[in-house]
């Protein structure tokens, strides 16, 4: 739509929590509810995981046997009383390679499922979120920048799908291992063990303060990097006018800025995930000496075996692994939190009301009337713009909205439409209240050419027929000839199987409006919106263009919103809009008779082009 208007819905990056930290196990909460389909694989990968961690606990104690083996077989060799049993160790051996065996084969089995659902649970938030778009109203797209939308999409989910892939089982290995470990360490001794347990209350201690002040950096680092790429997109698909305008050095500015905020809580974030493990290294490097003190004195007292010294020792050194494991999850999971809150945020969003009970449908008997009966509406409830608006309309009339930017005049075509609903008021066609009509069937019955053209990398051909998908290519050509633009797409390389690139450069600016006016002659709707439809193209293609538009609209009820009057001396009512209030309506002679506003507004605009 061409019209700002100055009280519309704030245009932003969307909220900003500050120094704030969002809730973190209502994040969590929502993501395991949305996973509860996965929930029997969910359950068979931490069978899998749980096993195979397992196995892997188990193996050192039985490697302790053949040390034990080993030493007293040495020692009696030594004493001349006996020998080493090497078949005895080496069955013990043989039972160890297949634990590891059995471990490492669960562990493929759990990461195969995991990635499985990691994937799946990104592929269905993307399918959602692609739905729920479709469902948002427009001022949830007014309030924020495409980039802002489009990082919900693509950086949150990613985000969040690396977290699940990595975070959920590497947290139930180390929870297993942690417990596992604890029961084969008290299993050897007792005082050792509480010796390593120490440990426990410090690690612990470190790792909440730690996530304490990095939950709300990781989001922060969510938010403005969904800030840098909102401007990056906009900037380069809008580079011509930045670069018309001379603002290169402001936009620049403002990027970096924005970036400067994404590198500062990304270096916070990243600086308090590093720094855990370092501290949490030494924590553990000061429980492993004291156990081996304490291991040591108990060995000379003959309290336990050389053995289980050794087993004991790669215990506390996978009883310390696992909390620094843990350190890093929870690092993951408030990265991976952060994303799920603002995907969840963007799904929970006030959806449009897309049906009504018992909806009056809509076919090839409508005829057109539009009726406007004391309609109230402001953006901002508070801010009414337009105060008490009745008008009627009459099938196959030509409305003409005109009045200076931001008066209203689009706002009229979003109520119309309702992309917004009226404060006070109704609005109705054809009789009917247009909230008794489902909305989608309700635009259905509109054909829109806007002043920002909107085509797509295809061809020619392909983009026409977006008017009317089941459209013969003869009915498309038919179209554009109505619409003058059957010569120039024929002097094109290929004509109609010329393909358009992303930009649709490959055109002029006028062309690229020409095809939206032959696709809305195509998609031959009861009525039309034409909003400023003949801006970009010269005077002689305006006249033709014209022509085509007074034959297309013979019959059916248009609503032109036109800054030059030239174009609208022949509609059968004029609105002319100030400030949201419709402050004259009536033909082009009446309005002139009155000598008011709209007789002021042409005749400045007739003394320009006649003293040109």
């Amino acid at each position: 739509m061409s019209e700002a208007m100055n009280s519309r819905p704030p245009r932003g990056h969307g909220k900003m929590t500050g120094e704030k930290a969002k809730d973190f196990s209502g994040a969590v909460k929502k993501l395991l509810s949305y996973m509860k389909k996965y929930r029997v694989r969910m359950a068979v990968m931490m069978i899998c995981t749980i096993a195979g961690t397992v196995f892997n606990i188990v193996g050192p104690k039985i490697m302790g046997k053949a040390t034990t083996e080993l030493f007293n077989g040495l020692v009696a060799k030594v004493n001349g009383t006996g020998s080493i049993d090497f078949g005895k160790i080496g069955m013990i051996l043989v039972w160890t390679l297949g634990l590891y065996l059995f471990s490492a084969m669960f562990s493929f089995i759990q990461g195969f499922i995991m990635t499985g659902i990691s994937n799946d649970v990104s592929y269905s938030l993307r399918k959602d979120i692609s739905e729920k778009m479709n469902r948002l109203p427009l001022k949830y797209y007014e309030s924020r920048t495409y980039g802002e939308v489009l990082s919900r999409i693509t950086n949150d989910v990613d985000t969040l799908q690396q977290g699940l892939n990595q975070s959920i089982t590497q947290l139930i290995t180390s929870v297993t291992t942690l417990i596992g470990v604890l029961v084969m360490m008290l299993s050897i001794n007792v005082w050792m063990t509480l010796c390593a347990v120490l440990i426990l209350p410090v690690s612990m201690g470190i790792i909440s303060t730690v996530m304490k002040h990095s939950q709300k950096y990781f989001r922060q680092q969510q938010q403005y990097l969904g800030e840098v790429n909102g401007q990056v997109e906009e900037i380069y698909a809008g580079q011509s006018i930045v670069k018309a305008f001379n603002k290169e050095e402001a936009v620049i500015d403002e990027f970096q800025k924005t970036n400067e905020k994404l590198y500062a809580s990304a270096w916070r974030s990243q600086f308090f995930s590093g720094m855990m493990m370092p501290i949490m290294q030494f924590v553990g490097n000061v429980g492993y000496v004291m156990v081996a003190l304490l291991g040591g004195f108990l060995t000379i007292k003959g309290a336990i075996e050389v053995g289980d010294i050794q087993s004991f020792f790669q215990y506390i050194k996978n009883f310390t692994q696992p909390v620094q494991q843990i350190a890093q999850v929870t690092n993951m999971m408030q990265s991976a939190a952060a994303a799920s809150e603002r995907v969840f945020e963007l799904l929970e969003e006030e959806e449009e009301d897309q049906t009504t009970e018992n909806p009056v449908k809509v076919d090839d008997t409508l005829k057109g009337s539009v009726e406007f009966d004391h309609v109230s509406f402001g953006y901002n409830p508070n801010q009414i713009i337009i105060k008490d608006f009745s008008a009627k309309v009459k099938p196959g009339q030509k409305i003409a909205i005109v009045g200076p930017t931001g008066a209203g005049k689009t706002t009229m075509v979003k109520l119309l439409m309702r992309f917004y609903d009226v404060n006070s008021g109704i609005i109705k066609i054809d009789g009917h209240n247009i909230r008794d009509f489902n909305r989608s069937e309700l635009r259905e019955c509109f054909g829109m050419v806007l002043q920002d053209t909107w085509l797509f990398h295809g061809t020619i051909m392909e983009n026409i027929r977006y008017g009317r998908l089941d459209a013969t290519d003869e009915e498309a050509i038919a179209a554009a000839k109505a619409a003058h633009a059957h010569r120039f797409i024929q002097t094109l390389p290929d004509g109609y199987q010329t393909v358009l690139n992303e930009e649709a450069s490959n055109v002029s600016q006028g062309q690229k409006q020409l095809l939206t006016i032959v696709r809305a002659i195509l998609a031959d709707n009861k009525l039309l919106i034409l909003d400023e439809a003949t801006s970009s193209v010269d005077t002689r293609t305006e006249i033709q263009i014209q022509k085509a538009m007074d034959n297309l609209m013979r019959g059916r009820t248009s609503f032109v919103i036109a800054h030059r009057l030239s174009t609208i001396r022949d509609a059968d009512l004029i609105l002319v809009m100030r400030d949201g209030d419709i402050i004259e309506q009536g033909n082009h002679e009446k309005l002139l008779r009155l000598g008011g506003f709209y007789a002021n507004l042409y005749n400045s605009q007739f003394e320009k082009v006649s003293g040109m």
